[in-house]
């Protein structure tokens, strides 16, 4: 007799068996836009391309939910030859401090960045600063080469008949969006100009963030730097996309489930959350969040050892965010991913709660997904198991979630209501399997 696949396991097999087309969906559409920007390049050198983007692919082939993807064009400027300023006035606490990129006087190498597309000299007499390299400005060129680019590279047969069209160039404030045809499936970019520098990211220096993360990997990942990317016409600010993804990829190299869980979450939100995209909800970048947080909150290997478990744990920390309507950014824990969004955070709630009491009802596989064999029939034993948040039960117990709880009021919530309704949470959680402890 087969052994059968319990149905956690099942569906995480159907997600896998998607992920190598996935990874040769995006490799095809990224050579495409490679191709595009290699010929940018040679019409202005000050646009390099970035060929170091495993981890894009890498983290494409953990989602089911399709978003724009970033293709970030570095532009060949020493970072560390030009003025950072920070305005006072325009920073609010909420995150990345907004800055200018000066060009010093005198700046050797610098002389491709203060021609007068790129570039507006000081309203100020300043010893130290000739100008600024402005955004708004850079984006506009880099939006002339590309059209040049795409128009070049289709009339000389570079890039496939209708992989790539101009028309679908859009401004946006932080980059310009273009689809990208990889077969059946269209991909949307975002390429945006980034300048690479050294970087203080204070949380990933402090001590609270290293439980979850191999000893170093941390040091590591701040040795490679940050992108500076525009946030309006005339700031820059640090991007954390990039850091985010690398620490992504740190926990992928941990034996466990945390990237399981974490794809498994992404489809059920896709799929059940959000009716196939049809509605508006959660997005992989939140779920992504509620992971980096839930590897902390959970160190130990034997937390993600089971499936089932590593699942629940990701669900412990989103249901608390939701009720709390707090999300903190995991490096900047002031900004709360879940403010002004518009989303209606009580039915989210509510649809994760669900989900959480009975996940087998949104554990279903598309027939496409199934191969040659028929999903095995689960027994009343196992579908009662699935109940439960991991299989030892014992583990839920009520210190334990007194522990928990105090570690998110590290995040500054203050509300009583609020931290009642996280207890509510913790007990819920507790008796998924039935009985109160």
């Amino acid at each position: 007799m087969a052994m059968q696949v319990p149905l956690w396991h099942h569906y995480l097999q159907a997600i896998r068996s998607r992920g190598a087309a996935r990874v040769q969906q995006y490799q095809h559409a990224e050579d495409v836009l490679l191709t595009v920007l290699e010929h940018l390049h040679t019409l202005d050198p000050r646009f390099l391309v970035d060929y170091s983007r495993d981890l894009e692919a890498f983290q494409f082939a953990l989602r089911s939910s399709d978003g724009p993807l970033d293709m970030e064009v570095p532009l060949s400027v020493e970072a560390a030859a030009l003025l950072v300023e920070e305005p006072e006035a325009t920073q609010t606490g909420d995150g990345p401090k907004s800055c200018r990129l000066g060009v010093p006087r005198g700046g050797a190498g610098l002389e491709a960045w203060v021609t007068d597309d790129v570039f507006t000299a000081s309203s100020e007499d300043s010893a130290k600063c000739l100008g600024y390299i402005v955004p708004s400005k850079v984006l506009q060129v880099l939006k002339d080469r590309l059209v040049a680019a795409i128009v070049h590279c289709k009339h000389h047969g570079l890039i496939t008949p209708g992989s790539l069209n101009a028309n679908s160039l859009r401004e946006e404030q932080l980059g310009l969006s273009l689809l990208v045809s990889s077969g059946w499936r269209t991909i949307r970019f975002t390429v945006v100009p980034v300048v690479r520098r050294k970087h203080r990211v204070p949380a990933l220096e402090g001590a609270q963030l290293t439980l979850g993360f191999p000893e170093g990997s941390l040091k590591r990942i701040m040795g490679q730097g940050v992108a500076l990317v525009p946030t309006n016409a005339q700031l820059w600010r640090v991007s954390t996309d990039d850091l985010l993804t690398r620490l992504l990829n740190v926990l992928g190299s941990l034996q466990g489930h945390r990237l399981d869980s974490l794809s498994i979450l992404d489809r059920v939100n896709h799929e059940s959350w959000c009716d196939g995209g049809r509605s508006p909800g959660l997005n992989f970048g939140h779920l992504k969040m509620v992971l980096l947080w839930a590897a902390v909150l959970f160190p130990a290997p034997e937390d993600w050892a089971e499936l089932q478990g590593a699942v629940y744990r990701l669900l412990v920390v989103l249901l608390c965010c939701l009720a709390t309507s707090k999300l903190p950014h995991f490096l900047h824990p002031e900004q709360n991913l879940l403010q002004d969004t518009g989303l209606d955070l009580r039915a989210l709630y509510q649809r994760v709660e669900l989900f959480a009491s009975q996940p087998e009802a949104a554990l279903r596989i598309h027939v496409t997904h199934l191969g040659r064999s028929p999903p095995p029939r689960l027994s009343s034993g196992v579908r009662a198991l699935l109940q439960l948040p991991a299989s030892d039960p014992s583990y839920w117990a009520t210190a334990y979630f007194d522990v928990l709880l105090d570690k998110f009021q590290v995040f500054h919530i203050q509300d009583k209501d609020r931290i009642s309704a996280m207890q509510s949470i913790f007990r819920k959680t507790k008796t998924l399997g039935g009985e109160e402890r």
